[in-house]
């Protein structure tokens, strides 16, 4: 018998039904969203903080859906449960988990000692409730001091750090970032750096949409003259303002000082919002807006990152 023959055969023997069901199987998505956390800094026209507001002074939507809050808290306070009775939360802590990206490439020379006493500073004052983890980067990333809430090892690890080589800034801050995920409640990135990158393989649009869709604010302190290098510019201002953070232009001690009494301070007066998505059927990005209800509240300014991209898994 030819193959041909014995190929006909077989396909005479499978059910006519079964031929077509394999045909008009399609593909099944799967959308996994767990908590949704919101890092909202509420301030006035003149930028002071608001402080005092409550959960049902907020309003959520995604892609226009309004949202029932699940967590709320003020300042790094003790987050406040509001989900459903019998309806589990994962573990949300007190405070926040602050990661320091420390530029020590060959840029970061000059000023070198003056931006570790910067960090040390900033290090020494942020919340006792707050955890930090301190790393560097040039070529490579250096995980100097791995998230902890002893001030000494994160100090003593800023102090033994040199620098030189290239600058590799987004792909150490999507390893950043990475890390910053599997930490449990709010977290933020802050990084401090001479740019412009030089060696990276990721680009900043791709760090940014981790950042948005991990919720983790990102702020960013660069002692370049950013008039001069406009790419790095709208880079810095487009990472910091879709994630809810800051950008600074700190170019000379003082300013780097300020900068990081200005993140510390925002750290001490933003609010967290958490919310498990109501059914929403877009696959791709989702828009996130927030409000103030009542009548007095169209005063107030808000920031927030702008939304996320749910994990889809294909069945």
């Amino acid at each position: 018998m030819s193959r041909v023959m014995a190929a006909l055969l077989l396909l005479a023997l499978v059910p006519v039904g079964a031929l077509v069901q394999e045909r008009s199987r399609e593909p099944v998505y799967r959308i996994e969203v767990d908590l949704v956390l919101l890092n909202v800094a509420v301030t006035d026209r003149g930028g002071h903080y608001v402080r005092g507001l409550r959960p049902n002074d907020f309003r959520i939507f995604e892609d226009g859906i309004p949202q029932k809050l699940a967590v709320f808290s003020e300042g790094g306070g003790r987050p406040e449960s509001l989900a459903e009775a019998g309806r589990e939360l994962p573990k949300l802590l007190s405070g926040s988990s602050v990661f320091i990206l420390f530029d020590t490439s060959n840029f970061i020379y000059r000023g070198f000692v003056h931006a570790q006493d910067a960090i040390a500073e900033f290090l020494r004052g942020i919340d006792p409730q707050d955890s930090v983890a301190l790393y560097s980067f040039s070529r490579n990333l250096l995980r100097a001091c791995p998230l902890t809430a002893d001030r000494r090892q994160a100090l003593l690890g800023l102090r033994q750090l040199v620098a030189g080589d290239d600058t590799s800034l987004y792909n150490a801050l999507l390893l950043t970032l990475q890390d910053a995920a599997k930490a449990p409640g709010r977290k933020v990135v802050v990084v401090f750096s001479n740019g412009p990158d030089n060696a990276s393989m990721v680009s900043p649009e791709a760090v940014r949409e981790v950042a948005e869709t991990e919720g983790i604010p990102i702020y960013v302190i660069s002692t370049q003259d950013l008039e001069k290098d406009q790419i790095t510019s709208i880079a810095f201002r487009r990472l910091t303002a879709r994630t809810g953070g800051r950008s600074y232009n700190a170019r000379n001690w003082r300013n780097e000082s300020e900068a990081f009494r200005s993140i510390r301070e925002d750290l001490d007066n933003m609010y967290l919002l958490s919310y498990y998505p109501a059914p929403n059927a877009n696959l791709g990005w989702r828009r996130i807006s927030v409000e103030l209800a009542g009548e007095n509240m169209s005063r107030y300014r808000m920031r927030t990152r702008s939304g996320y991209r749910p994990r889809v898994r294909l069945e």
